[in-house]
């Protein structure tokens, strides 16, 4: 099955050695996307950048912890086929900034989030604010914008590569998770300290607070 996986991550030339898949995504939301995403949240855009970087190999890598269960693994390939296969970046960005109407389970970032981070999407939220000196309101709101553009990514990744299937997609992400918590860095640090705690509340954020204020230029 390790075959299988490489060339899942090998097709496009790329592999998980030279870039993760919160890079890639990254990289993807570049120029007007981002620009977007900040006007959004009322904040510059540099602010934006460091938060969405921060937050990517968050839920990535929560949703590696998710698939390290075969019964996740299904459960979250069988999502991507049935809510988020075939929609392209642009729309769900633009669904999920777009409001007026209510959203669809394709871009509902908030029963995403509960379904990704269960119990600990308060925690989350708070974190990731903390640590990028978002707030908590404009941190969930980022979550919120950011899960099924997630998960389209994901889609878009690997649906269409004849061998997808839950186990692959479960080592991928298992690699995405050990990735960024090996690099460290704003986005390991939240990681580690969301999911890795025993639910006591105990955040232990001074060290990653530092990184998000080196990170972030110090403007905070």
């Amino acid at each position: 099955m390790a075959d299988a996986t490489i060339t899942l991550v090998q097709e496009d030339g790329r592999t998980m050695s030279n870039q993760s898949l919160a890079e890639e995504l990254f990289a993807q939301l570049q120029g007007a996307p981002l620009q977007q995403v900040s006007q959004q949240l009322g904040v510059g855009q540099m602010q934006a950048s460091g938060a969405v970087a921060a937050a990517l190999p968050l839920l990535l890598g929560a949703l590696g912890k998710n698939a390290a269960q075969p019964q996740g693994a299904e459960a979250l390939f069988g999502a991507l086929q049935k809510d988020h296969a075939g929609l392209d970046l642009g729309s769900v960005l633009g669904a999920v900034l777009g409001g007026g109407s209510a959203p669809s389970r394709q871009t509902d970032g908030g029963a995403i989030l509960g379904h990704i981070f269960g119990g600990a999407q308060p925690r989350a939220e708070a974190s990731l604010g903390q640590a990028t000196g978002l707030g908590g309101d404009k941190s969930a709101m980022l979550m919120k914008i950011l899960a099924p553009i997630v998960l389209s990514f994901l889609a878009q990744r690997f649906l269409g590569q004849g061998n997808a299937n839950p186990s692959a997609l479960g080592q991928v992400l298992g690699q995405e998770r050990q990735v960024a918590q090996q690099q460290g860095g704003l986005g390991g640090g939240l990681l580690g300290a969301v999911l890795d705690q025993d639910g006591d509340g105990q955040l232990g954020l001074g060290d990653i607070l530092k990184i998000g204020s080196g990170m972030l230029g110090g403007g905070r």
